[in-house]
Parts: C-alpha cells; sequence; structure tokens
C-alpha cells in the first residue's frame, strides 16, 4: 500500500506541474495577474495531494511589505508556506540548475543568491529589496541550509541587511522600515499521532540526501501534521542592528519549534535576552 500512495503521490504532482507550468510562463511573461496567485493554489492543491495538514499559529503580517525570515527542514517547507500566503522565495544560486526544481522555482520566481560569495551578497540585498519594494512577500531561510526538524540552526545575518533598508509608502508618501517576521515551521503529527525523532528525518531534507529517493519516502511514508507559527514582526529599527535581528528572528523560531513538537504554545513579547533588542511590551493583539 505504501508503495502504491508514493506511485500516486508522485505522479500525481509531476502531471500537475507539468500542466501548470505552461500556463504560469505565459502569465509571467505577459504579466497576468493570475501569475501571482496561480502558485499559491497549487501548493495548496500540493499540500491536500500529499496529506499535509497545517495548523497555522500567529497572525501573518498583512499592512505593508515584508520580509520572512523562517527555519528550514524540507522541500515541503516551500508548499506548505506558500500554501498559507501567495509568496516567492529566496534560494542558493545551485537551485537554478536542479533539473524540474529549478525550474518550479524560477517560474515561481524566486531569488537565487550565491551565498558562498561575499562580493555578492550586496548585489543580492539590493534585488530582495527591489522585490518587496514592488510588493512581492519574500520567504528566506536564514540558516543558509536545512536539518534534521529536530532543531533550529543558527541564523546568518548576512542577507538580513535587507531589512536595514526602507520601504516606499506610495500611498502616503513616506519612508517606512522593513517588517521581518520570523515563522517557524515544526513537522509534528503522522497518521494523527505525535510525530517522533526517528520518523521526522523522513521528512526532513538535509545533508547529501538525494531529492527523489527521500520524495519517494516521505510520499510512502503517510499523512503528517506540520505547524507553522507567524511571531511577532519586528523592524531593525526595534532591535538595533542586523546581528540582533538574526538573534531575535533564531530565537522566536527555536523557541516555535520546541513548544510545536512538545505540543504547547504560547504567544511571547520581543524575547529580552535577545543582544541588542529593544524590550517593550506587547501590543494588545499584535
Amino acid at each position: 500500500m505504501a508503495t502504491a500512495r508514493a506511485a500516486t503521490l508522485l505522479a500525481g504532482f509531476i502531471l500537475s506541474a507539468l500542466l501548470l507550468m505552461p500556463v504560469q510562463w505565459l502569465g509571467l511573461k505577459l504579466n497576468l495577474p493570475y501569475a501571482r496567485k496561480l502558485p499559491n493554489r497549487y501548493h495548496r492543491f500540493l499540500c491536500s495531494l500529499i496529506g499535509i495538514r497545517i495548523i497555522r499559529r500567529g497572525t501573518p503580517h498583512e499592512d505593508g511589505a515584508c520580509l520572512i525570515a523562517a527555519n528550514h527542514t524540507s522541500w515541503l517547507d516551500i508548499p506548505i508556506v506558500g500554501a498559507l500566503t501567495p509568496c516567492s522565495f529566496v534560494a542558493k544560486s545551485e537551485v537554478a540548475g536542479w533539473p524540474f526544481f529549478g525550474t518550479l522555482a524560477k517560474l515561481q520566481q524566486t531569488v537565487f543568491v550565491e551565498r558562498e560569495r561575499r562580493t555578492r551578497t550586496a548585489h543580492s540585498r539590493n534585488e530582495i529589496h527591489a522585490r518587496i519594494a514592488a510588493g512581492d512577500r519574500l520567504v528566506l531561510f536564514p540558516e543558509g541550509t536545512s536539518s534534521d526538524g529536530n532543531r533550529v540552526l543558527s541564523f546568518k545575518s548576512a542577507l538580513m541587511s535587507v531589512a536595514q533598508l526602507t520601504i516606499v509608502n506610495g500611498d502616503q508618501d513616506r519612508e517606512d522600515d522593513l517588517v521581518v517576521q520570523p515563522v517557524s515551521i515544526a513537522y509534528t503529527g503522522l497518521y494523527g499521532m505525535p510525530m517522533s525523532r526517528y520518523s521526522r528525518p523522513f521528512f526532513a531534507w538535509y545533508g547529501d540526501m538525494e531529492m527523489f529517493p527521500h520524495l519517494w519516502e516521505a510520499f510512502k511514508t503517510g499523512p503528517i501534521e506540520v505547524t507553522v507559527e507567524y511571531h511577532r514582526p519586528v523592524t531593525i529599527r526595534e532591535i538595533g542592528n542586523r546581528k540582533a535581528l538574526a538573534a531575535y528572528c533564531e530565537t522566536s523560531c527555536r523557541r516555535g519549534v520546541a513548544e510545536a513538537l512538545a505540543g504547547r504554545w504560547e504567544e511571547a513579547p520581543l524575547p529580552a535576552e535577545v543582544p541588542g533588542a529593544l524590550a517593550r511590551p506587547r501590543a494588545a493583539g499584535g
């Protein structure tokens, strides 16, 4: 049964993607409005097809431009976050050359960055800023790699320097600070039961794992539950500097993952222990 399930899901995934690729390409080429919404709808379909139940906690920032900083566990993070809100992603430049998945990334208007070349960091930052200023919601994985799903790795602050730039508010002709919102992703359930540390790596994609064999095993293993928490959005002016911002996002995601895996949830204010953070009371309903 597991093999039949995996074969059905893999066929559905590939066929649906192949059908929608030319539609999305045409939409981007002609700058049609649906091209922004189609990936979001496809990700919803894909999560339903695979059997991913998403438990959302917190509230996405909707009041203006936003950069999302999320922990990274698996390729499944893409359809999961993409199903919750229309967005594009920031990925390492190597992804652009991957067969099939590189094409999918390009059709979702992914920003590709060369993380190993420091001289390209400023260019990448400017491209990210330009996309956000144009109204795009971008998702950045500051760990720079993926983990085994049981922990959150250290967040790198280099690309988060984009938060030092401002966004022009066209409606009121003023410059606003760029909002950054941490988002934690935790793989918490399998077949309606809590997912164990042993099972989580079947869905986590990290190290030297090959994409398609991992895809096959994930499809075979069964329907899952994922907890996605939108943490308190902040600006670099509130935090102090980009390193403190990276530390705040890392702390928020680490707490969110730990609480989700433990089966509890408590909304928390800006943690005072983050270096450089400006501790202040949480606004009502914020």
